[in-house]
């Protein structure tokens, strides 16, 4: 009987030892995934603070001009004009960022700028950041949005990668073409891209202020 019991408790332990391997194998392989996943963009990286916080300077100028900073407010109403006065139409961010109710953003803002003076600009898929993902750009200090565009719970979830790749994105893009009336951001898009992947590849380093 007390033979039975042990080859019985054996058994058992050697099941239990073979589910751990199973799962610490599952892990470990999840987690060497995740590490080449991560580790490619940053191989690439090259760190100066010095080089890095000189091209945040020209990133922010582009980031708190008016093409960017009038869909990144810090409440749910978009702001509109090179003063960044409040949406006249005051139409409210949505879940998705894309308006609420009957009042979508591509209801005005069509794939392209529409014609005339202070018409409204246009391009694919325009929208505000989603709810759950605010992304603010207005009233920030250049610290406070560099700490903010590296933060995976507040940019997006974007890695480095995807973070060199945004400079090209088709809303980034239409910053430079700016319906009638609207004034262009203070760099041309290719100053700003070139400064943009300079930031990130040095460090991604943050002004002291």
């Amino acid at each position: 009987m007390v033979n039975i019991v042990r080859n019985k408790a054996v058994k058992i332990a050697a099941l239990l030892l073979m589910l751990l391997s199973i799962v610490a194998f599952s892990f470990s392989k999840r987690y060497n995934l995740h590490n080449v996943y991560t580790a490619i963009p940053k191989a690439i990286v090259k760190k100066d603070s010095i080089v890095s916080v000189k091209a945040f300077e020209k990133v922010y100028s582009v980031l708190m001009s008016p093409r960017c900073v009038n869909c990144h407010p810090i409440g749910n109403v978009p702001l509109q004009g090179d003063d960044s006065h409040i949406h006249k139409m005051f139409p409210k961010r949505g879940v998705d960022g894309k308006g609420l109710y009957a009042m979508k953003c591509a209801n005005c803002h069509q794939l392209e700028n529409t014609a005339g003076p202070h018409a409204p600009p246009g391009a694919p898929n325009w929208h505000l950041p989603p709810a759950n993902m605010k992304m603010v750009f207005q009233g920030k200090s250049a610290h406070e949005l560099a700490k903010q565009l590296v933060n995976l719970k507040q940019n997006g979830n974007k890695n480095i990668k995807q973070l060199l790749e945004h400079a090209d994105d088709g809303l980034v893009l239409s910053g430079w073409k700016p319906a009638q009336g609207h004034s262009m951001p203070p760099i041309s898009h290719s100053e700003f891209k070139k400064a943009w992947i300079t930031w990130i590849k040095t460090g991604a380093y943050a002004p002291a202020k």
